[in-house]
């Protein structure tokens, strides 16, 4: 078989393609995610603390941290992750306070968002970039 140059361009265009998509749906996902959470609401910023580590040796067990005082939910999200979703942790009227920790799992470096439902109906949002050496999901 021989390669053209408009063969070459047309391969190129399609390598090219093919590293965009996948990209642009990761970003369609959170996006969904967020409308889904806040039902389409303005986000502002502030009232909300994420504590992640700033370079994690391993993607596997990635400790993060977040707390909004006066907060109802708050959603994690994972933006590089083949599954942006992390969690909803909600918090009723009894909780001591509104905040939580776990471990997350993470494709690589990436940025972690907390997106923070108040008691009054507004939202705040942070988020925190991490920087993986050796990612947790398959890579």
């Amino acid at each position: 078989m021989e390669l053209t140059r408009r063969g070459a361009l047309a391969l190129g265009a399609g390598a090219a393609l093919s590293l965009v998509l996948p990209a642009a749906s990761a970003r369609a996902a959170i996006e969904d995610s967020i409308a889904n959470f806040t039902g389409g609401a303005d986000i502002g910023e502030g009232g909300i603390t994420l504590t992640t580590p700033e370079i994690a040796e391993n993607g596997n067990t990635v400790p993060i941290s977040v707390a909004a005082p006066g907060a109802v939910a708050i959603m994690v999200l994972a933006s590089g992750n083949p599954n942006p979703d992390v969690g909803i942790f909600r918090f009723g009227p009894l909780a001591a306070n509104q905040a939580a920790s776990t471990r997350i799992r993470l494709n690589g470096t990436q940025d972690v968002i907390a997106i923070a439902e108040m008691a009054d109906g507004s939202f705040v949002q942070v988020a925190n970039n991490v920087k993986v050496t050796i990612g947790g999901c398959g890579g």
